[in-house]
């Protein structure tokens, strides 16, 4: 792992289709399984919720990052990716 603590090197962007389409679920798998995204009173079938993190891809909502501080991939907000860069 690089260390960037005294220098933190912003998160970068992964063009969905940068990712092979097996990269790209376990991206929104890991996603999925670690949020535990909350879909109200009525629970969303997995794959449902696979194809709505699909749709937030295509449309812009939801971006894949790349954190070189950690060397992780995963999902953000277009807000969160908004203040991201914003601190650069």
């Amino acid at each position: 792992m690089n260390d960037h603590r005294d220098n933190p090197v912003p998160p970068i962007e992964v063009p969905m289709d940068a990712l092979s389409p097996e990269a790209l679920r376990g991206v929104i798998d890991a996603f999925i399984q670690r949020e535990g995204t909350d879909y109200g009173v009525i629970e969303a079938a997995y794959e449902t919720k696979v194809e709505q993190i699909l749709r937030q891809l295509k449309k812009g909502d939801i971006k894949i990052a790349f954190d070189p501080n950690t060397e992780t991939v995963g999902l953000v907000t277009l807000t969160e990716w908004k203040r991201f860069s914003q601190g650069r």
